[in-house]
């Protein structure tokens, strides 16, 4: 695999992350709070917040209309959509996504949470670990997520006691470690009165832990390149055919994973041609090593048929191509996914045609029970999947790479996202699938 130096990589500036928990727990608040504290927030849309609070006859501004955008969601004091919010402290930039807390909005969550490298889950201090923490708990570990912070709000109504966070972050701890979650971090908090959201709280000297910004700002970013698998879905081939390059032919995208070096034997899939890099454009500027997120134009020593969709890895390190694909998935739309349902599949700069084999099994997420041959997934379920594709598809596990162990089920017909869906044994607890049955595919 390719390698890359210290130098070569700087320490990572920018954060993704989700906030998910139940409704009423707080979730706008804190991130209006800490959108408010870390002075991120425009005079302007201060301004606005504080029209609208007064309006509804509150005296002090409602931090949380600072993401709750849509008129439904004000009128109601709910969030419905994921709210993405862009902020920056001097430590490092963040893309933030509110996620809803209804159950009927879970695949919101699963929306938000799929590119987050930390997911924040807030429970209120009064209630403890709810139904709905255990399912954000095992969304988060079915996508992978590295990083999860346990906020429990609302410790200023409980009288800012240590035995009641102490109890609520064993319970979450156990059960998140439970699904596999690699790392839990349990933070008190108060978002409406602003105790270790941004500052250090005076009503907690019991607790030495760090705010959630100072986490936010300090959780390392996993871009281990060296352990990666070098991935380049090619997005367009570039040939200007003008009179300063009349031949040149780059193959151009974004490195979804790993990195690239000129001179490196790579292998172009699914058809299996190999070559080596002549060149590395980025940017309009030669570089000798280039690495995922970045987006560049590579350039081979032979000419290949290289297409968009095509897809560009190490000699040492190529996935296996194939037509039959096990997977766990989100259904996302209102019409049920079926088995024998035609679809088309979308992975990285590639789509193809796919017919749901199988469905073996639906996640009851409350107890993380299989309920086997459910025939069909509703909006919101989980469930392992089997499909059969017309093309072979060069797939990681999810395990391995969210990356390019991910891709989306597509209705052919109006161009609907339908599913989302992760490739291998996606979920910790989740059951290995039914063998296949190979018979009666028309591929």
């Amino acid at each position: 695999m390719s390698t890359i130096t210290t130098e070569e990589l700087s320490a990572t500036t920018l954060l993704r992350f989700a906030t998910a928990g139940s409704v009423d727990d707080g979730k706008s608040t804190l991130v209006g709070r800490l959108l408010h504290d870390s002075k991120s927030v425009l005079a302007d849309q201060l301004e606005a917040v504080a029209h609208a609070s007064r309006s509804r006859g509150q005296d002090a501004p409602d931090l949380a209309l600072l993401t709750d955008g849509l008129r439904a969601e004000r009128e109601q004091g709910i969030t419905i959509d994921v709210a993405y919010r862009y902020f920056a402290t001097a430590r490092r930039r963040f893309i933030l996504a509110d996620t809803p807390g209804h159950v009927q909005y879970t695949r919101n969550m699963v929306t938000g949470a799929s590119t987050a490298e930390l997911t924040v889950i807030l429970v209120d201090a009064r209630n403890g670990v709810v139904e709905q923490t255990r399912r954000h708990a095992a969304i988060a570990a079915l996508l992978r997520v590295p990083h999860v912070v346990l906020a429990v709000n609302k410790m200023d109504l409980v009288a800012y006691a240590e035995p009641v966070f102490a109890a609520i972050a064993e319970e979450f701890t156990a059960y998140a470690t439970e699904l596999g979650v690699p790392e839990v971090t349990a933070i008190p908090i108060s978002a409406l009165a602003g105790d270790n959201v941004v500052e250090p709280s005076g009503h907690m000297d019991w607790y030495g832990g760090p705010t959630v910004l100072e986490h936010l700002e300090t959780v390392p970013v996993s871009h281990d390149l060296a352990s990666c698998h070098a991935r380049l879905p090619v997005q367009v081939v570039i040939r200007p055919r003008t009179a300063e390059h009349p031949d040149y032919r780059g193959y151009a995208g974004q490195i979804a994973a790993g990195a690239f070096r000129v001179g490196e034997e790579v292998t172009v899939l699914p058809s299996g041609r190999t070559s080596r890099i002549a060149g590395i454009d980025l940017l309009g500027e030669p570089v000798d090593v280039a690495w995922t997120p970045q987006s560049v134009t590579v350039l081979l020593e032979d000419d290949l048929d290289v297409s968009r969709g095509d897809m560009i890895v190490p000699s040492t390190d190529t996935p296996s191509t194939t037509q039959d694909i096990a997977a766990t998935v989100c259904h996302l739309t209102d019409e049920p996914l079926t088995v024998g349902q035609r679809v088309l599949l979308k992975h990285t700069t590639r789509t193809v045609k796919a017919i749901v084999k199988q469905i073996p099994s639906r996640l009851t997420l409350d107890d993380l029970s299989q309920h086997p041959n459910p025939g069909r997934l509703a909006a919101n379920d989980i469930g392992r999947v089997l499909l059969r594709t017309a093309e072979p598809l060069a797939l990681d596990a999810y395990a391995d790479s969210r990356r390019t162990g991910s891709f989306l089920l597509v209705d052919p017909a109006d161009g609907t996202t339908l599913t989302a869906g992760m490739a291998g044994e996606a979920f910790a607890r989740a059951e290995p699938p039914a063998a296949a049955d190979d018979e009666g595919w028309d591929f």
